[in-house]
């Protein structure tokens, strides 16, 4: 058992796929039966969500994802209207001080596949406006920007790709490595626009999935300024997929100076959790074993706040 408590510590996530989960199943974002909700994200001491625009290609027509993605956003801002006593859309360090010291939870956006915005550089300012502040480049289908983990691997970015990332950086809205090509990260890496983000995405030396992050990779993102989310998708995470498993993901990032850089990146409601596990209500037991393992005060608070606060606030 755990000898903290979710109102012990806090928490900054960077990615969860819990708005487009509601809509499919109906569910409110207050209270439900997935992974995360705002009631269970208020029992931490202080708490920030990144809950991206998600659908698969394959369940829609073509140009009919964009459709499909404004009323995500029309749900996401619907729901925190109707739940604004737990928390408040936030696009800055300081909106994310203020909600948190209102007593809030902080709601930040981010868009899962540029192929929800049709590719289109030009609809990233419709996002912008939104206060997106991550686009992942892919999902798991190639697309017009480049090819993905799984699908045209041996692609990266085509010219249209690049525009896409140089525009969205000058929006203000980060491109999210996780689901990208090995080829686009290194384009991208080479393009030179900033903090390099993996929103969600483990450590492949551990555990072999093209989702999970290189050593150079994640070298590349520390680097870079940026940061990578911890996955607790028990496909991502290997091993027997339990708690100890994802606690070698950590020790391994550390080992690359990850200090700075490790995060949490949840993919809440958007995978099957590693065993034991059934939300965001356990994330205390990873801080416990971590400070067991003896990571200190500075280094958890950075891994479990203080790295996503530095990248997007």
């Amino acid at each position: 058992m755990s000898t903290v408590s979710m109102a012990d510590i806090p928490y900054f996530d960077g990615h969860c796929d819990s708005v487009s989960r509601c809509r499919r199943e109906g569910w409110s974002l207050r209270e439900n039966a997935g992974h995360l909700d705002l009631a269970r994200l208020g029992g931490f001491k202080r708490a920030a969500q990144v809950f991206a625009i998600f659908a698969p290609a394959a369940r829609f027509p073509e140009r009919a994802l964009w459709d499909e993605c404004q009323r995500q956003h029309e749900l996401f801002v619907t729901e925190l209207g109707k739940n604004a006593d737990l928390a408040v859309p936030c696009r800055t360090g300081a909106d994310i001080a203020a909600a948190n010291d209102a007593g809030k939870a902080a709601a930040l956006l981010s868009v899962e596949g540029g192929e929800l915005l049709d590719c289109e550089p030009e609809k990233l300012e419709t996002a912008a406006g939104w206060g997106a502040k991550l686009v992942n480049i892919t999902w798991n289908y190639a697309n017009a920007l480049s090819g993905s983990n799984v699908d045209r691997p041996e692609e990266g970015l085509t010219d249209r790709g690049r525009a896409f990332c140089r525009e969205a950086v000058r929006l203000g809205i980060l491109p999210d490595v996780s689901h990208l090509s090995d080829r686009g990260f290194w384009d991208l890496a080479e393009m030179g626009l900033g903090p390099i983000v993996a929103s969600h995405s483990n450590a492949r030396t551990l555990c072999g999935h093209s989702r999970n992050l290189t050593d150079d990779m994640f070298r590349a993102i520390r680097d870079s300024g940026g940061a990578a989310g911890l996955n607790m998708f028990a496909d991502f995470v290997g091993g027997g997929c339990g708690l100890e498993d994802m606690v070698r993901h950590v020790d391994h990032f550390m080992d690359l100076g990850g200090e700075k850089t490790l995060a949490l990146g949840g993919d809440w409601d958007g995978c099957q959790l590693f065993a034991g596990w059934a939300g965001v209500q356990d994330l205390p037991a990873l801080w416990d074993a971590l400070a067991r393992r003896g990571y200190g005060w500075q280094t958890l608070e950075d891994i479990f706040w203080g790295n996503w606060l530095r990248v997007l606030g």
